[in-house]
């Protein structure tokens, strides 16, 4: 395994471990993700993406932009007004966004769906200990006003949820303070989301990388340089 000279190093070193261990969990719920879906008569969209969000705190549309700043806005209207439609999101007067109990019942039962899962696909893993690292982490990071990472946390964790499942949504909640980091770095160079997205390899893209570890390694200096390299290990694991 290797070993990490600074917390930038090690920073850029487990984002991509972050992505793979939380997008292998989605990729393996994605049938029952899909009937349970069907059988609620309810599009999954934007409940599935902040069902770790939505039970905690309303947003607001701005707020959405902002989580989904690379995102395909039209698709994203469109889950709106699905969402809207069914039920399973209100506006209030002031045009915040609310789970209804429509929509709350089906981020239960997707809980419930994911924590089946990881328990499947990780099975004989310290998911304890890697859950708790990752809170230590989540509870050590800046919100950064406006960003991704402020509206989106803490993650939606119900009474006596497996560990696995805290460890899905903790890491999924962890994307989001890596995103605010390389929004902050690209528009330092005076960027935009969508001129990012095509940047080509080459000194500005590299800058923006250097930037991007250094702000998102903050956290991880809550842990000692052996917890780093049990959660990095242990995520390598699980992917």
């Amino acid at each position: 395994m290797p070993k990490f000279q600074d917390l930038s190093e090690y920073a850029a070193a487990i984002a991509p471990v972050i992505d793979a261990a939380h997008v292998n969990v989605h990729a393996a719920a994605l049938r029952a993700a899909t009937d349970l879906a069907v059988t609620s008569g309810l599009t999954p969209g934007l409940l599935s993406d902040l069902r770790f969000t939505l039970p905690l705190r309303p947003l607001t549309r701005p707020a959405l932009a902002t989580i989904y700043r690379y995102g395909d806005v039209p698709g994203r209207d469109a889950d709106l007004r699905d969402h809207l439609r069914e039920g399973a999101l209100e506006a209030d007067g002031d045009g915040r966004l609310r789970l209804t109990a429509k929509g709350r019942t089906f981020v239960d039962a997707l809980y419930a769906l994911h924590a089946a899962t990881t328990e499947r696909v990780w099975p004989g893993h310290d998911l304890p200990g890697l859950a708790g690292l990752a809170g230590r982490v989540l509870d050590g990071a800046e919100r950064l006003p406006g960003g991704a990472f402020e509206l989106v946390t803490p993650p939606y964790e119900p009474a006596g949820a497996a560990p696995g499942l805290l460890l899905f949504n903790r890491l999924a909640a962890l994307r989001h303070h890596r995103a605010d980091a390389h929004a902050a770095a690209w528009q330092a160079e005076g960027l935009s989301a969508a001129a990012i997205v095509g940047l080509r390899a080459g000194p500005q893209r590299a800058r923006i990388e250097t930037r991007t570890n250094l702000r998102a390694a903050a956290p991880y200096g809550v842990l000692t340089p052996e917890e780093r390299q049990t959660l990095y290990d242990g995520l390598l694991k699980l992917i």
